[in-house]
């Protein structure tokens, strides 16, 4: 090889190993960009989001030996970092409960990684649907409404106040229910109060009472106050 030859040859070659260099550079730039943490963005729910909220519940059951079932995605966010996390609130059943967990998920498309990072429960899911119950709520503020006589909820709750009024008297004859004259309900988190007076018989005799009768999540109706009505 001529010296000349050998110097083209020479030049050539740095001259590549300045473009793979400017390659790597590049795919490092790439890379920076990945890591790059972006803002929160609300995502609409979808197929993907669906098959993530899956498996997160999937991965909290392994994990923790329990058999959650999947019910709804409530909101999604993603979060552009080494791929996309994805914060996920969904709705889940529990042993017959309805609960709220929040669920974070690390995903690397490229890589096929996809990781359950945290999975926690938000809170319980009240039974007492304020639509079932014929109420309307305002804002995150839910004071006394008046409610239907008929509901069986207030009905229920009417007859377990009866009872309680027949346990605390001294009565021989048993106490019966006439009619629920009013009732008002409050849903407060995970219970429910109602606000009822109701006319009662006891033999030839009838009372009103003003009773307040509460009833929590998971458990049996109590009365919280009673008093006669005399009005």
């Amino acid at each position: 090889m001529t010296k000349l030859g050998g110097v083209c040859v020479a030049v050539f070659i740095a001259f590549l190993g300045i473009c793979e260099l400017g390659l790597c550079m590049q795919h490092q730039n790439d890379n920076l960009i990945r890591m790059k943490v972006e803002g929160d963005e609300a995502i609409p729910n979808s197929d993907l989001i669906e098959s993530l909220a899956r498996f997160a519940i999937q991965e909290h059951n392994n994990k923790e030996n329990a058999f959650l079932e999947f019910a709804k995605v409530v909101k999604a966010k993603e979060q552009v970092v080494a791929g996309k996390i994805y914060y996920l609130t969904l709705e889940a059943i529990d042993a017959g409960k309805q609960k709220i967990y929040e669920a974070k998920i690390w995903v690397k498309p490229w890589m096929n990684f996809k990781q359950l990072e945290e999975f926690k429960c938000a809170h319980v899911v009240s039974p007492f649907r304020s639509s079932i119950l014929g109420v309307k709520q305002e804002g995150h503020k839910l004071g006394w409404h008046e409610v239907s006589i008929h509901d069986h909820e207030v009905k229920d709750a009417a007859n377990y106040a009866v009872k309680s009024i027949g346990l605390r008297s001294n009565s021989l004859s048993p106490y019966e229910l006439l009619e629920i004259v009013l009732a008002k309900t409050k849903v407060i988190e995970d219970y429910v109060k109602f606000n009822l007076l109701l006319k009662v018989s006891r033999g030839i005799n009838e009372e009103k009472f003003s009773v307040e009768v509460n009833k929590k999540l998971g458990e049996k109706f109590y009365v919280s106050w009673m008093e006669q009505d005399h009005s």
